[in-house]
Parts: structure tokens; sequence; C-alpha cells
């Protein structure tokens, strides 16, 4: 169960790396779209209609963070109570904790749009969480503890 454990958390770190290259995409295409003429108002966005092709990388990011990483983080978090890793419940938790905070702080940053830099800032936490978790398995091994 250690090395289920150690995976999953590698992979919330590696979702996060997604999640970061999906919504850099869709931006890009978006400025490139606003730049060679489209517009972008309510309408067009209440549409749903894709305008630009790299508009599914916000498609992504809204999919892998408000359903599969809440439920990888989860799965960390039920994972650390069998892992036998001394401080696993504590890292699981935390990074359940920094996940649901960032699904917060993305829904917020739609009517509160400082929020948004907070959700860029926690991603880096989560990113770091979680690989700090997958590697805290080894390290703890190795030293005995």
């Amino acid at each position: 169960m250690k090395k289920v454990y150690q995976v999953i958390a590698y992979v919330i770190a590696a979702l996060v790396v997604v999640q970061a290259m999906a919504v850099v995409w869709a931006i890009s295409g978006e400025s490139k779209y606003v730049s060679d003429g489209g517009v972008i108002d309510k309408a067009v966005v209440e549409s749903r209609e894709v305008i630009f092709p790299e508009v599914w990388g916000f498609a992504v990011h809204g999919i892998n963070g408000g359903l599969v990483l809440p439920l990888v983080g989860l799965l960390l978090l039920v994972a650390s109570f069998f892992a036998k890793v001394p401080g696993a419940v504590k890292w699981g938790a935390a990074v359940f904790v920094l996940v649901l905070a960032q699904m917060s702080l993305g829904y917020a940053s739609h009517e509160i749009p400082i929020t948004g830099a907070l959700h860029g800032l926690n991603a880096l936490l989560l990113f770091t969480a979680a690989g700090y978790t997958g590697l805290r398995v080894k390290r703890v091994a190795s030293v005995g503890v």
C-alpha cells in the first residue's frame, strides 16, 4: 500500500502540471483569437460554441480540477490510512485540504478575480506538497523512521 500511496501522490503532482498546461493553452488560444479580431462577450461564452480550438483547454482544466483532482486527492487520503508510513495521514490530509482550497479558489475567481492569484499560488503549494508526499515514502523508509 506504500507504493499505491506514493504513486497517487505523484499522480496529483502530475495532474497539477496538466492543469497549468491546459489553462495556458486555452488562454493562449483565446489571446490569439482576440488578436485576430475575434470578440468574446457574454453571449459567446454562454453559447458554449467552440470559437477557437484551444478552448478545449478550459474544459480539460475544469474537468480535471473539479472532478479528477478531488477524486484522486480523496484516494490519497484513504490510502494514507493503510500506507503504514509515518506521517502519511498528516500529509495525505494536507494534500487533500490543498485540493479543496484549490477548487474553492478556482470557483471564487469567477466572482472575485484576485482569488485567481491565490489559485495560482495554491497550485504551486499543491504541486510541492504532493511531490514531497511521494518523496517521503522512500525517504522515511530509508531512514527507518
